[in-house]
């Protein structure tokens, strides 16, 4: 006899800057039973009908230092952290909503030249359908047998220029890389397949693409951030359970592949941006009644960095990343 799926579900939200400067955020739903939800890669699953979900995460970059240096023009970066608070909403059991408010931190070895601030806004739209034979949008209730069915998503969405592009650093200077938003909205877009193989394992893949729009600063310098191509995979695998505390503990491996293009300037394209790089993620995640709390750690495994050498502070260049959401659904 099919077991009809808890009402309490969970969704984990996580940001993942990329380059240093850029934040998007990942999506995905798990209950008590059915699916997991990984921590980087966007699940398949959509918000029940009529419920709202609230998060908070960060991102914690610390990032390999070369330069043993101390004068103040030879320093590097140290670390970044990436805040995001989300809001989501149900609109319909195949269609959600997110919106998402980034706070950046961007710390070098010395205090002049970081940066900190409530960066752009974003909105997402997310569409969820499945494979039964034949495709079809997500139905209003699912049976635990009914969610070991392949399940997809479509989203899209946009970043609002909400922050201060042109914030002035302690020296007085324009860094965009540093800038507490993009001056222009950039555009997201990309879909999810997710499959419950077992009752303890769910394997998840996205791909997904961020653009970016030229924009001229204050001071007259023009940037056009390269385009993020990311391919994930990801495989939940549940734990443990107990029913009658409503605790469910997954332990989640990711291979996160990011592919970054090279930014341009006035100039034309500039030196020691953009790559290939693929990182592996370790972590967990823990279910209580309908909070979620999501730990992990992240390093990267293989770069393909250009002028890898010049790129230090960038993405792919970090001693490790590590990652906390927490998340309650109401």
């Amino acid at each position: 006899m099919k077991k009809r799926l808890i009402a309490s579900l969970l969704l984990g939200l996580l940001a993942t800057p990329a380059f240093a400067h850029h934040g998007i955020a990942s999506l995905g739903v798990a209950g008590l039973e059915g699916p997991g939800a990984p921590l980087q890669t966007s699940n398949s699953q959509t918000l029940p009908q009529g419920s709202w979900l609230g998060s908070l995460q960060v991102d914690h970059a610390q990032f390999r230092t070369f330069d043993p240096s101390t004068a103040p023009g030879d320093q590097e970066s140290d670390y970044a952290q990436y805040w995001m608070a989300g809001l989501g909403y149900g609109f319909t059991p195949w269609l959600s909503a997110y919106l998402f408010q980034p706070y950046n931190i961007k710390e070098d070895e010395y205090g002049d030249t970081s940066s900190r601030g409530f960066t752009d806004v974003s909105v997402m739209g997310v569409v969820g359908f499945k494979y039964d034979d034949g495709f079809m949008l997500v139905p209003a209730n699912e049976s635990l047998d009914d969610m070991m069915d392949w399940h997809f998503t479509v989203y899209g969405g946009a970043s609002l220029p909400t922050g201060d592009a042109d914030y002035v650093l302690g020296d007085g200077s324009i860094d965009p890389g540093k800038s507490l938003g993009f001056g222009k909205p950039s555009f997201n877009y990309g879909m999810t397949a997710t499959r419950q193989f077992t009752e303890d394992a769910t394997a998840v893949f996205e791909v997904g693409q961020i653009r970016f729009q030229e924009y001229r600063y204050e001071d007259g310098q023009t940037m056009n951030f390269g385009t993020e191509t990311r391919v994930n995979a990801a495989l939940a695998y549940r734990l443990k359970t107990y029913a009658e505390s409503r605790f469910r503990l997954d332990g989640i491996v990711e291979a996160n592949y990011l592919g970054l293009g090279r930014d341009v300037s006035q100039d034309g394209p500039e030196r020691a941006t953009g790559g290939k790089m693929l990182y592996a993620l370790i972590g967990m995640r823990l279910y209580k009644n309908n909070m979620s709390l999501g730990l992990g750690l992240k390093k990267p495994v293989w770069t393909d960095l250009n002028e890898e050498d010049e790129q230090q502070g960038a993405e792919g260049r970090e001693k490790y990343r590590a990652i906390a959401t927490f998340s309650v659904l109401f």
